[in-house]
């Protein structure tokens, strides 16, 4: 079968060649994100796949569709950037890689904190420079501070695991209680509960209606003074206007985020040498108590080789006709996985 592997980098090709060794497909490699531009760049080929910032819209499906293509292979976890229904319409189907990388981006949100709190990548500067000086880097010991994670799947369960290594109490709200984070001591409350009470918040929530600018200007209101938020998720979990007016009033003393709600014109792209056109972006960066870092939290060897033979292993399973766990199938009113 040919595939066409759009949003790629020298990475992507390596394990995905590595990982075909064992399926031989033909794989063409495109550098370009997939669009309703670039679909055109498909025709002919039986399988696309894409990553987290292609636009698998309407307009984009019905081009494919009509070049042939009747399966979307994702090599990620969201699906948000697909138009399911569309694509149901179509007869396209369309599969996933799920948790790919949980304990690498449970590491990064606490290297997030570690950092933030300690104030490494300042001190890290400060230092190259021969400033020795300990002034504004002062931290606070993360022993008996109360960390909330919002979302506790996989990643929100690792992360509350390595937490409570450090002697945290971890309070939770999801919707679907884990009974292993609870056999932690992790207690669950609702939502404006644990945003008065914790001192950390983690979000590990996937991005849907119900979840969008989770982190509003009402929720801020009700968290402790000078709390950190860390966000390895989704960018759209946070309305970003409200989080800098957080930031500037106080009331949030620490931000890391690996991601942002308009990463898709910014991230895995080297734009060093170009003026950044985003206003809000730029705004974050001058705050001495943010740290960015462009998605990469899942970006680990690890996470490359499962996200390469599970997406391969897929795109076979679909191709032989063979029941795929990782297929999601829409119906009105209802997304099926599997």
């Amino acid at each position: 079968m040919k595939v066409a592997v759009f949003s790629t980098k020298n990475y992507d090709r390596q394990f995905l060649e590595a990982a075909n060794s064992q399926t031989q497909y033909e794989l063409v490699f495109f550098e370009p994100r997939l669009n309703r531009d670039t679909a055109i760049l498909a025709a002919g080929f039986p399988c696309v796949c894409v990553f987290v910032h292609d636009q698998v819209d309407a307009p984009t499906l019905e081009i494919l569709a009509a070049g042939g293509t009747h399966l979307i292979a994702l090599r990620c976890a969201g699906f948000n950037n697909v138009d399911l229904a569309t694509a149901a319409k179509l007869g396209i189907n369309i599969v996933r890689v799920p948790a790919y990388s949980p304990y690498g981006v449970a590491e990064h949100a606490v290297g997030l904190i570690l950092s933030l709190n300690r104030k490494i990548h300042r001190a890290y500067n400060r230092v190259r420079e021969g400033n020795f000086s300990l002034n504004g880097l002062l931290g606070f010991n993360l022993y008996e501070r109360t960390v909330g994670i919002i979302g506790t799947g996989k990643i929100g369960l690792i992360l509350g695991q390595i937490m409570k290594g450090f002697g945290c109490n971890l309070l939770a709200y999801d919707v679907y209680h884990n009974p292993e984070l609870e056999a932690l001591g992790g207690k669950y409350v609702e939502l404006p509960e644990l945003l008065a009470n914790a001192d950390i918040i983690s979000l590990h929530c996937p991005l849907m209606p119900e979840t969008h600018h989770l982190i509003n200007s009402d929720a801020i209101a009700q968290m402790k003074p000078g709390m950190m938020i860390i966000n390895t998720s989704r960018g759209a979990l946070i309305d970003t206007q409200a989080v800098i007016e957080g930031l500037k009033s106080g009331q949030i003393g620490y931000l890391g985020v690996d991601v942002y709600e308009q990463e898709s014109e910014l991230f895995f792209e080297d734009l060093s040498g170009e003026i950044i056109q985003d206003d809000v972006f730029q705004h974050l960066t001058t705050f001495p108590n943010v740290l960015i870092t462009g998605h990469q939290a899942f970006f680990t060897k690890e996470a490359l080789e499962n996200i390469a033979e599970t997406t391969l292993g897929n795109i076979t399973d679909i191709e032989l006709g063979r029941p795929c766990t990782h297929e999601i199938r829409y119906q009105p009113e209802k997304i099926l996985i599997g």
